[in-house]
C-alpha cells in the first residue's frame, strides 16, 4: 500500500516492523498484519492529523508458501499457493472447488450439504454419530490424505491410523508391566475445531486462502436436525451437541484420523515427557491414552492423574472421567480390547462371545446371528477370527474349526 506523502507518524510506525525477522514477515497475512498495525498506538497518530491519510495505490503480492518449523522442513509437501493450484491438486475444477469450499469465515461454514449421517447404538447406551462425506468430498479428502497428510511425520506415541502401527503395537508397548493406567478422551474428533485444523495447514506453510479452503474441505458443521434428534434421544449431552454445531473434524471422513493425530502432537509430546518424569511409558490409540510402568506408578496414581488431566485440558481436549482405570498386574490389564498382563492375548469374554456366535451359526443358521443385516457377514466373521489369530493362535484355531462347519 502506498500513501500520499511521507508523514512523520509513518516512520515511527514502520521502524519497529523493519526489525522483525524474515520468517515473521513471511507468515503475515493481510489480516494478521492489519491487526498488528491497528493495535499499535502509533497508528492512531495518523488520524489525529489535520489531514487523514489517503491511499494512493495498493500493491498486492502473490501468495507464497511460508516457512515450516525446522522439524518439518524436509517433508516433501506439494506447493499450493492459490485456488487454481489447489483445484489442480485435488483433481477438480475451480468451480467444483468453490462448491466444496465456499469462501466464508470458518465459523460460518455451512453443514449437511456434503455429508450423510448415520446413528449407531453404542453398547454403553446412547448413539454414535458417523458423518460420512459424499462421493466428491470424500474423493477430495482422500487425495489430500494420500498426497499431503500422509507425508507428515506423527509423534512416535501415536499408534492409531499410522502406517506400521496398530492396536497390536499399542498393546505391546504395555505388556508384562506391573501397572497399566488408561485414560480416555471424550468427543475426540468433534473437539478438534476448524480453527485448530486451519492452524495445522498454516504451520505447514500454506497461505491463508489455501489453508481456509483445505480446512473447509476437512471439517463439517452437523445438520441441525441431526443434532436435535441426538438431543431428543439422549444420544449426546448438551456440551457434545454444542461442539457438533460448530465446524469440526467429522468422524467418518478419511482425512480426519490423521488430522486428529496432528492436532494431538503437542498432547503426545507433553504426555511422553510426563511419562519420562514418572519412569513410565506412554502410547495413544486415537482417544485411548495408556501409561505403564513399575509398582511405584500405582502409589503415584492420584498425583499422576492430576497432571494428566491438566495437560489434556490445557491442550483443548476433554478427559472422560468415568473411563480412567489403574490396573495392577494381579487384575486383568486390558486396553483396546487386548489383554496385556504377561503378553498380548485375546480376552476370555471376547473369545467366549465369538465362540458362542459361531456355534449358533452352525446349529441355527447364519440368519440367527446376523440380526443387524451385515452386508457381508461371512467376511465379518473371518475378520474377527483373523484378529484373534494375531493375539492367540491356538484360540483362533478353535474358532476357525467352528467357522468351517457353518453352512453358507
Amino acid at each position: 500500500m502506498a500513501l500520499n506523502g511521507n508523514p512523520p507518524w509513518l516512520k515511527r510506525l514502520i521502524r519497529p516492523l523493519a526489525k522483525l525477522s524474515l520468517p515473521t514477515w513471511q507468515n503475515f497475512t493481510v489480516d494478521t498484519l492489519s491487526e498488528r498495525l491497528m493495535k499499535d498506538a502509533r497508528f492512531d497518530e495518523a488520524f489525529r492529523q489535520v489531514e487523514s491519510p489517503r491511499i494512493r495505490q495498493l500493491f498486492m503480492h502473490r501468495a507464497t508458501m511460508g516457512l515450516r518449523p525446522f522439524a518439518l522442513q524436509d517433508c516433501e509437501l506439494p506447493a499450493i499457493t492459490d485456488d487454481v493450484m489447489l483445484a489442480e491438486f485435488l483433481k477438480v475444477s475451480t468451480e467444483q472447488l468453490h462448491w466444496l469450499a465456499p469462501e466464508l469465515p470458518l465459523e460460518r461454514l455451512p453443514g449437511a450439504g456434503h455429508y450423510r449421517y448415520r446413528l449407531i447404538p453404542k453398547a454403553s447406551g446412547g448413539l454414535r454419530l458417523l458423518e460420512m462425506p459424499k462421493a466428491r468430498m470424500k474423493a477430495a479428502q482422500r487425495q489430500l490424505l494420500d498426497k499431503l497428510l500422509n507425508r507428515i511425520p506423527l509423534h512416535e506415541a501415536a499408534h492409531g491410523f499410522c502406517a506400521g502401527r496398530s492396536v497390536i503395537s499399542h498393546a505391546l508397548m504395555h505388556s508384562g508391566q506391573d501397572v497399566v493406567i488408561r485414560f480416555d478422551l471424550k468427543d475426540f474428533f468433534t473437539s478438534i475445531t476448524a480453527a485448530r485444523v486451519h492452524a495445522i495447514f498454516r504451520t505447514l506453510g500454506y497461505p491463508e486462502g489455501v489453508s481456509k479452503a483445505l480446512t473447509t474441505i476437512c471439517t463439517n458443521r452437523t445438520s441441525r436436525m441431526i443434532v436435535e434428534r441426538l438431543l431428543d434421544e439422549r444420544g449426546v449431552h448438551a456440551g457434545a451437541a454444542q461442539r457438533l454445531r460448530i465446524p469440526h473434524l467429522a468422524q467418518g471422513a478419511p482425512s480426519s484420523p490423521t488430522l486428529a493425530n496432528l492436532a494431538a502432537f503437542s498432547l503426545d509430546l507433553r504426555l511422553s515427557g510426563l511419562a519420562d518424569k514418572f519412569g513410565a511409558r506412554y502410547s495413544r490409540y486415537a482417544d485411548d491414552l495408556v501409561f505403564s510402568g513399575e509398582k511405584h506408578l500405582r502409589a503415584d496414581f492420584r498425583v499422576f492423574a492430576v497432571w494428566v488431566k491438566a495437560i489434556i485440558e490445557s491442550e483443548g481436549f476433554i478427559l472422560h472421567p468415568d473411563k480412567t482405570r489403574c490396573m495392577p498386574a494381579h487384575q486383568q490389564q486390558r486396553i483396546t480390547g487386548v489383554v496385556v498382563n504377561t503378553k498380548t492375548n485375546l480376552s476370555r469374554e471376547e473369545f467366549d462371545h465369538l465362540k458362542a456366535r459361531l456355534h449358533q451359526c452352525v446349529v441355527n443358521g447364519v440368519a440367527s446371528q446376523n440380526s443387524m443385516g451385515h452386508p457381508d457377514f461371512k467376511a465379518y466373521l473371518q475378520g474377527r477370527i483373523a484378529w484373534a489369530r494375531q493375539l492367540n493362535a491356538s484360540k483362533a484355531q478353535r474358532l476357525q474349526r467352528l467357522f468351517d462347519q457353518i453352512t453358507w
